[in-house]
């Protein structure tokens, strides 16, 4: 037997993703109900989140870009939608990549007709990045379908439901702040030097 099949779950066995019973857990209070049904929500967001990533990866593939691209694309189209003039340091900072590599990125959707170079108004150092109009509507109609359907499940609820997912929300934004060594600028010298003091 191999050691995939050792690890499969058997019979109606379901492979969990987190537990109950970790010793990173404060329990405090909590009930064996309370901690099943946490344990169900992170279940639920994680399939969410695998759910997101696959619709991202076909959106990739229809458009036959990288996520890098993609990214800067969808940044583009919402500026665009507000009237807002994007350079190339705007799809740098948006994307995380340095000049070069936006300038990279920038000729090669120039080239496979997504973007557009345009003088900037003002600042004759740089230009204006604009997203051509069949890519704008090729996203339009597939993406923004896509994230149209989801928007309605969030019209779907009451009111009051709105506003527990968003606090939910929020907090998960602030739990999942690196800390520790994976801090940013972090190291293990200097937690011990912390430790030290």
């Amino acid at each position: 037997m191999s050691e995939q099949e050792r690890r499969a779950p058997t019979g109606g066995d379901e492979l969990h993703y987190f537990s109950n019973d970790s010793d990173l857990i404060e329990r405090g209070n909590l009930s064996r109900n309370d901690l099943d049904q946490c344990v169900r929500v992170m279940e639920a967001l994680r399939s969410w989140q695998e759910s997101a990533r696959a619709l991202s990866e076909a959106s990739n593939r229809y458009m036959r870009l990288n996520e890098s691209d993609m990214r800067a694309i969808r940044m583009i189209i919402r500026a665009q939608r507000q009237q807002r003039i994007v350079t190339p340091k705007d799809i740098a900072h948006e994307v995380g990549i340095s000049s070069a590599s936006t300038t990279k990125l920038i000729d090669r959707l120039v080239a496979g007709g997504h973007l557009t170079r345009a003088p900037h108004p003002t600042d004759r150092r740089t230009t204006c990045i604009e997203v051509t109009s069949h890519t704008r509507q090729s996203a339009h109609d597939t993406i923004g379908r896509q994230h149209a359907r989801r928007f309605r499940v969030a019209t779907d609820m009451p009111p009051e439901d709105r506003e527990t997912v968003i606090r939910f929300l929020d907090a998960l934004v602030e739990a999942d702040i690196p800390q520790g060594d994976l801090a940013p600028h972090s190291t293990s010298a200097d937690a011990q030097d912390k430790d030290a003091d």
